[in-house]
């Protein structure tokens, strides 16, 4: 096992997804912002595989699609301009090996446009659903400014209320960083 010398919440979530996907695998970007993680799946699933990947900003999704094109990797995954929240309109109940999501804003976007909290917990939910049994979803909650509070608040509220016996939840707060340190979170949709 490679040794870890990074420690950014981005860091760790790509450490659980890299030793988690296999060629093959279908996989989920539920915030494909400027599509960084999207290519990375993309690499991971093989030719074999398949990343949806959902934004509500038609920006993110020529942004994405743009990479996507440059690395040759446009024909590995479907990107949609549609909310996350309705995921389960695309893809089919425990189908989906893992499931990303960057909560937040656009990077080098409007931050006046943001993931809610109504819309993030429903696609948490319904994310769930669709995740095979052994399946992870990966979250990293950004926050600050005048945006992200009362989402990062009701995302932490609301994961311990998840049922042990189906679900491990696994938080990582930075608990010695200043300024609004992002929160990486696993889900485990443990084997039924």
């Amino acid at each position: 096992m490679k040794r870890m010398t990074s420690f950014s919440a981005l860091d760790i979530i790509n450490r659980v997804i890299d030793e988690s996907v296999q060629e093959g695998d279908l996989c989920v970007d539920a915030t494909a912002g400027r599509g960084f993680d999207t290519l990375h799946l993309c690499r991971l699933v093989g030719d074999s595989g398949h990343v949806t990947a959902f934004d509500i900003q038609q920006e993110a999704v020529d942004s994405t699609k743009a990479l996507l094109e440059e690395n040759g990797m446009s024909h590995r995954a479907d990107v949609l301009l549609r909310s996350h929240s309705e995921m389960d309109a695309v893809l089919e109940e425990e189908t989906v090996s893992l499931m990303t999501f960057n909560f937040g804003w656009l990077p080098k976007g409007d931050h006046t446009i943001n993931t809610r909290r109504e819309t993030s917990i429903a696609a948490i939910e319904k994310g769930l659903q669709l995740l095979k049994n052994g399946g992870i979803m990966t979250l990293i909650i950004y926050y600050g400014r005048e945006t992200g509070f009362e989402e990062r608040d009701a995302i932490l509220e609301y994961l311990p209320t998840l049922d042990n016996r189906k679900y491990t939840v696994v938080e990582m707060p930075f608990v010695n960083r200043t300024n609004c340190p992002p929160i990486p979170i696993i889900i485990i949709k443990d084997q039924c």
